[in-house]
């Protein structure tokens, strides 16, 4: 994953600031879809924003951060395409990823600090996920049943 678009709402801008400059570093091409100053925002417009960019293809993957990450990550699952996870530690980002397929990962901005999310984050781009038959018919069953009961 090379193109990201991140987001997060005011429990999460101090972390994604953070993060947005490490993958500058590194090379990757951010898209930032709010909240830009830290300011009250709710948390499903921004986690709808980013979503809707990863299921239309103009990102690769998606960075949510709310204070606990959870909000972002029911949000976000909403969106056709998308799997968002909430990770808290680099087994659960390497797990999501190559079980899951998830495309976007969900922080709590208020739960783990900078360095943590840094190393969580890198995990979960490293991780190429698995695309064998189980994995692919379980990741299967679930789109089935958001669009037929969506």
């Amino acid at each position: 994953m090379k193109r990201i678009v991140i987001g997060a709402d005011h429990g999460g801008y101090h972390l994604k600031e953070f993060l947005k400059e490490r993958l500058g570093d590194e090379g990757y091409l951010l898209e930032d879809v709010g909240v830009l100053e830290f300011k009250d925002v709710d948390y499903p417009d921004i986690a709808f924003k980013a979503a809707e960019k990863v299921s239309r293809g103009e990102a690769e993957g998606g960075i949510l951060i709310c204070g606990t990450g959870i909000g972002m990550c029911n949000a976000a699952s909403l969106v056709e395409g998308v799997i968002a996870a909430l990770c808290t530690n680099e087994y659960m980002a390497r797990m999501s990823r190559l079980h899951n397929a998830a495309n976007v990962l969900c922080l709590g901005g208020r739960v783990v600090g900078p360095e943590l999310a840094w190393s969580i984050v890198k995990e979960w781009l490293q991780t190429e996920p698995l695309n064998d038959e189980k994995r692919i018919r379980r990741r299967g069953k679930i789109e089935k049943y958001r669009k037929e009961k969506g």
